[in-house]
């Protein structure tokens, strides 16, 4: 990369991602009001958006999270928690979603308990 900044139809065919994609993740949220994903892009006075080393790095790291993975199929949300989390190495992270997995997955068998009680007490 020769040049400082690059538009997004460069970033787009260096990283193989499509324009609209990286629309979205650099776009506000409408339920928060924030950034999908803050530091995708460099914007100008105009809105127009540029892309710096970092913005790139960022970009092609969130791609190899999402898409590249072994069979891990990140949502957007947890994907930005991975890549903002310099003090917590990525097996620990890995390893906490797990625990928070199984969490739900008990907390769900005991909604299915209780569910199941209701009905009962139902007929």
């Amino acid at each position: 990369m020769n040049k400082k900044y690059l538009n997004i139809n460069e970033v787009s065919k260096l990283l193989d991602i499509k324009e609209h994609v990286i629309r979205y993740w650099d776009s506000i949220d409408p339920k928060t009001n924030k950034v999908r994903i803050d530091g995708i892009s460099t914007k100008s006075r105009a809105g127009t958006r540029y892309f710096n080393k970092d913005n790139i790095s960022k970009i092609k790291d969130l791609k190899n999270l999402l898409y590249d993975g072994d069979s891990q199929n990140y949502s957007l949300k947890l994907a930005n928690r991975i890549l903002s989390s310099n003090k917590k190495p990525q097996n620990k992270l890995i390893l906490e979603q797990k625990d928070v997995l199984i969490g739900e997955h008990q907390n769900n068998e005991k909604i299915i308990k209780i569910l199941k009680k209701i009905r009962d007490l139902c007929k």
